[in-house]
């Protein structure tokens, strides 16, 4: 059964601006605006199966972009590490964790 990814969302935040115009339009529906194949078929005025290879091609082609280019993963560990920095912030003897950690965002954004 084809389910949905939902880490795709995530992936198309970061990449989508790199799809065609149609790539991007139907992963968004599919994903963001959950739209059946079926709806997203009738929209563009292909056949299911159609929908379904375009939704299939271009997650390997975000995936293959995650691969090689990290964005959404540093992002994601980039924001882990600022909430860690904030939630310490709050107690002031954590000054010196603070700096780890920001020392540590530092590091996953070179």
């Amino acid at each position: 059964m084809f389910e949905k990814n939902l880490n795709m969302g995530y992936l198309l935040d970061f990449y989508g601006d790199v799809l065609s115009e149609k790539k991007r339009n139907v992963l968004d529906w599919y994903y963001n605006g959950d739209l059946s194949l079926s709806e997203i078929a009738e929209e563009i005025g292909i056949s299911r199966q159609g929908v379904r290879d375009i939704i299939k091609k271009t997650e390997e082609e975000l995936l293959f972009y995650e691969e090689r280019l990290g964005l959404a993963g540093k992002n994601a560990r980039a924001t882990e590490v600022i909430e860690k920095a904030i939630a310490v912030s709050q107690d002031m003897e954590g000054a010196e964790e603070i700096r780890a950690r920001l020392a540590e965002l530092a590091d996953i954004l070179k």
